[in-house]
């Protein structure tokens, strides 16, 4: 990647990814910053464009609706410039999942799965035809344990994990680098505006040195980035396990445990 292109962000104004965009900048390129809060998006691109000479275009835009989302996929589609996309854009849901509504739990997964799986649907092929670019997609350690009980939400975090691994074999050979990044639990506004106290939580990772880790990875090409993780080792265990796993299954007939009823 050069510093000619533009990195487009979502969930721009605060946070993880307004830490991205501090950072991109810093680094020389160009960005476009999407999320709903207009007001923060402008005072935020104004204010990198004073400090480090970068264009920043805003984009005003809630993805979980359809008219917003598709402007936002008509310009990743459209604009040359845009080399990286940053899928940041997520929200959480606090109560247990009998507790959240209908409502609750489609508005989680349109923002935390859909929009993410679209907009990296519509920059892929243009990102293919130049042979180069990257999509980077925030998932979560809850995606790998149902046992923080946050189901739909680890959900959403598990698909994105997944779908980046997948969209690393597809695209890597035709030039496009995709890396999964895995936080843990972070000081971001995210956990105020799903109504969860976290008081009594655990000690938990300023955002600056997430997003500075979550970039070490970037610059490493890795596939899979998880900042907390102080042993590496346990993920590549795991990792190899579940190939273990895989060359174990036989899909031609049930395992002999299921031959009998006993």
């Amino acid at each position: 990647m050069t510093n000619s292109t533009s990195v487009l962000i979502t969930g721009a104004s605060t946070g993880i990814g307004a830490t991205y965009a501090e950072r991109f900048a810093q680094r020389g390129h160009d960005l476009v910053l999407v999320a709903r809060d207009k007001v923060r998006l402008d005072a935020l691109a104004s204010r990198l464009n004073h400090e480090y000479g970068v264009n920043v275009d805003v984009m005003p835009a809630d993805l979980t609706k359809p008219n917003d989302l598709l402007t936002v996929e008509a310009r990743l589609r459209n604009d040359a410039r845009i080399g990286t996309l940053i899928n940041n854009a997520g929200i959480a849901q606090s109560g247990s999942f009998i507790e959240q509504t209908p409502d609750q739990v489609e508005q989680l997964i349109a923002l935390n799965t859909t929009a993410l799986a679209r907009l990296s649907n519509a920059v892929a092929p243009r990102l293919v035809q130049a042979g180069t670019g990257a999509i980077i997609n925030i998932s979560s350690v809850v995606g790998l344990a149902p046992e923080f009980q946050m189901s739909v939400y680890g959900a959403t975090k598990a698909f994105v994990l997944f779908l980046s691994q997948g969209l690393h074999l597809e695209l890597s050979p035709k030039g496009i680098y995709v890396q999964a990044v895995l936080p843990a639990g972070t000081y971001t506004e995210i956990w105020d505006r799903a109504g969860i106290d976290i008081s009594t939580y655990p000690a938990m990772m300023k955002v600056d040195d997430l997003v500075d880790a979550a970039l070490v990875g970037f610059d490493r090409r890795e596939l899979v980035t998880i900042p907390p993780l102080q042993n590496v080792t346990h993920w590549n265990a795991l990792d190899t396990a579940r190939q273990v796993l895989l060359s174990d299954i036989n899909q031609a007939q049930a395992a002999e445990r299921y031959k009998s009823a006993s």
